[in-house]
């Protein structure tokens, strides 16, 4: 197996009380739903069970002030899954503020990554 070069990577991860709120892998699962419209097509795209899927929901939703995903009924096929104002307002914050640490320590990363072994 070829030795795979090092590389910096963030992971914001905000908690609410003991719960963690929103994450990178919350926010992956997030952008799923909003592109699929479902959370069982948006666990499968990620490789994850639905049961997963619905409990990192289940808790993004306790977390918020306001559901960040919710069932829509109805339709041709009975329904589905969305990103509610807030969620989609959580993804676009999330992926801001990393951008922009990643952007405020590029050179210290970059430092960092020179110590370590190739």
């Amino acid at each position: 197996m070829k030795p795979q070069k090092p590389r910096a990577q963030f992971r914001l991860r905000i908690s609410s009380g003991d719960d963690i709120a929103v994450g990178p892998g919350k926010i992956d699962l997030l952008e799923a739903i909003g592109a699929t419209g479902s959370i069982t097509a948006a666990a499968r795209s990620l490789g994850m069970s639905y049961r997963r899927a619905w409990l990192l929901v289940d808790t993004m939703n306790h977390c918020f002030r306001n559901a960040v995903v919710e069932a829509e009924t109805g339709g041709v096929r009975g329904g589905g899954t969305r990103l509610t104002a807030t969620g989609e307002r959580v993804v676009q914050l999330y992926r801001r503020v990393d951008a922009k640490a990643l952007a405020a320590g590029a050179t210290d990363l970059k430092a960092l990554q020179k110590l370590l072994r190739n």
